[in-house]
């Protein structure tokens, strides 16, 4: 068969799709429109999940007359000119083909006036943009894009879409993603004709937090911690969820790059390491973050959906998150507030009567006094099992020769005064919140570990010759990275050298990690430097141990402890990096205010 040129409509239909997955893929390309024309407020009008009609209405700049049938063609745009703007792209759409994929595949009605015409004007398509004229039409300054029976010409497509329920789902999100990018703009959302979400432009920051509450709950600023932070040209803001707020699945993790919002192996990979210490196996942590940085350091054209990213310096951006993201947890001290779990941990039995969620925050508690606390003179290995709260709560065993006489004024430290043991298990204590319980083996396995964390970081990494060097089969790839990034494995603490086109010598590894698998350790570190350009292999194993080491180093369970040491222990959390969670991203410590105590017995009732 000979070559030929495709028709404009079968080339339209071909690109649409790549472009126009389901209805939520039409909605994202319509709000980005309104975006880059300056629009201040969007509403979004659908019935039956998108497939009846989509109309999208903004009060942006408009279209001319002149335009209204070139934006309907391919590869027709104003967002850029020449060959060098691809290289610093700021806007969110570029590639000129999505109002004409649309196109193709439903009926579409485009109506815009601009700030200098008369009247609006409008044009018509009905899968076919070839013979299209434009007519005046009614409507204020702005455009609104109206798509009606979507793949009404291509009905195989409509077999591959889910319920009404499950497409408005998916409209929904891609809503919520456009919403949490832009906090000046004024939304609205109908479906069927009912009122879905309303949300003003936000015009104070501090207002910000009124946004989230209305997306995700009442309670969800609770379970937040504020980010802000800059390095050169890279700065990162928003929020991230405290470790014991996770989730079962990755569903609330929103990230930004110059107000784009991307899905990028690099920023995920950064993330789950900064995570790594406090997070439980196999738990998701929730954030929404926005990273800003020059247009030139970031390559947006590598996806036709623009939702993949290339950044210039991959290397600089996964060190840039994962420090900062790793430092504001690391300060989270319990004054910062309780540790509340978004869905129950799975340490925790969900048919206990007091669960983690019946526990309110105890925000806005004072900064933690700095002064010393006596050591605990305890060095046992930990024989007993983790009990949960509830259990050893429903028949209470109190060690009360360590408990005195309440003092009339409140302790003004976040975690308070010890009072008693539980089971020998639990610390009891009062702040000026009410109750606080604390799972003592846990929070001083999490002391012991960070001390031990410092100890290595400030003797850097020792580092042990083979006694028989290990050879490593290799790639030639794989043998090319080690020979580029041979100054960083060597800060790793590894001395790897390459031994023929397709051969590694492992000669010198870090001293704790002398019995683990080499070559396994030499490959993954190896696979992470050629995806990521770094790689956390020799910190995760050196940490690893170095957790087992500070849980046969904490005090045990059942260990009777005096008040002082329990004191000492509560001083010693207030102090620490991470303590709200155990080395195993459990919980160390929760609190129970007295309205929740009051309520158990039903006070004021």
């Amino acid at each position: 068969m000979r070559i030929q040129l495709l028709s404009e409509q079968l080339a339209n239909q071909i690109a649409a799709g790549e472009v126009v997955e389901r209805p939520s893929s039409v909605i994202k390309e319509l709000i980005e429109n309104s975006i880059d024309a300056g629009a201040r407020s969007i509403r979004i009008d659908i019935e039956k999940a998108g497939l009846q009609l989509m109309r999208v209405r903004d009060d942006g700049a408009g279209i001319s007359e002149d335009d209204l049938a070139l934006a309907l063609s391919r590869h027709a745009t104003s967002k850029i000119q020449a060959v060098d703007d691809l290289a610093a792209i700021t806007s969110l759409g570029f590639r000129g083909e999505a109002l004409p994929s649309i196109a193709s595949v439903s009926q579409l009605t485009l109506i815009s006036r601009t700030q200098m015409a008369e009247h609006a004007w409008q044009i018509r398509s009905e899968g076919d943009s070839s013979r299209l004229q434009s007519q005046p039409a009614a409507h204020p300054v702005g455009t609104t894009v109206e798509v009606r029976d979507l793949f009404f010409n291509v009905p195989a497509r409509r077999k591959f879409l889910r319920s009404e329920r499950t497409e408005f789902r998916h409209i929904e999100e891609v809503v919520r993603r456009m919403v949490l990018s832009r906090f000046d703009i004024s939304w609205q959302l109908w479906h069927n004709n009912r009122q879905v979400l309303s949300l003003p432009a936000v015009v104070d920051d501090g207002l910000a937090g009124q946004r989230l509450q209305a997306l995700f709950g009442p309670h969800f600023n609770d379970q937040l911690l504020t980010l802000s932070a800059q390095a050169g040209e890279l700065s990162i803001r928003g929020w991230i969820g405290m470790p014991t707020c996770s989730r079962s699945q990755a569903d609330m993790q929103y990230f930004y790059v110059n107000g784009r919002m991307v899905r990028d192996r690099l920023i995920n990979h950064a993330l789950r390491q900064a995570y790594q210490d406090v997070l439980y196996h196999g738990r998701h942590p929730i954030y929404v973050l926005y990273l800003d940085m020059s247009a030139a350091m970031v390559d947006v054209n590598v996806h036709p959906g623009k939702q993949e990213v290339r950044f210039r310096d991959s290397r600089s951006i996964h060190n840039f998150l994962t420090r900062r993201v790793g430092e504001a947890l690391a300060a989270m001290r319990p004054a910062d507030g309780m540790p509340l779990a978004a869905e129950p941990a799975p340490a925790v039995e969900a048919a206990s009567p007091l669960t983690p969620q019946q526990y309110q925050s105890a925000s806005q508690g004072k900064e933690p006094r700095r002064g010393g606390g006596l050591p605990l003179q305890v060095r046992e290995a930990m024989t007993a099992a983790y009990h949960d709260f509830a259990q050893a709560a429903a028949t209470p065993v109190v060690n009360t020769a360590s408990v005195d006489t309440v003092d009339p004024e409140l302790p003004a430290q976040p975690l308070g005064r010890a009072l008693a043991q539980l089971h020998g298990i639990y610390i009891l204590a009062e702040n000026e919140h009410g109750l606080v319980l604390v799972d003592m083996h846990a929070a001083h396995e999490r002391i012991t570990y960070e001390r031990m964390k410092q100890s290595c970081d400030q003797g850097a990494l020792c580092r042990q010759p083979l006694l028989l060097p290990v050879t490593i089969a290799c790639s030639v790839p794989e043998a090319d990275i080690v020979e580029e990034q041979g100054d960083m494995l060597a800060a790793l603490g590894l001395d790897i050298q390459r031994a023929g086109p397709q051969m590694l010598v492992v000669r010198e590894v870090p001293s704790l990690l002398a019995d683990v698998d080499i070559g396994a350790l030499t490959r993954d570190v190896i696979a992470d430097l050629r995806a990521h350009g770094v790689s956390s292999r020799i910190t995760e194993r050196r940490n690893e141990i170095l957790s087992r080491m500070a849980c046969h180093g904490s005090v045990r369970a059942h260990r009777q402890l005096q008040r002082e040491e329990m004191d000492a222990l509560l001083r010693d959390m207030e102090r620490t990096e991470r303590s709200s969670q155990c080395n195993h991203g459990r919980p160390t410590w929760i609190q129970m205010d007295m309205k929740s105590l009051d309520g158990l017995f039903l006070r004021g009732r």
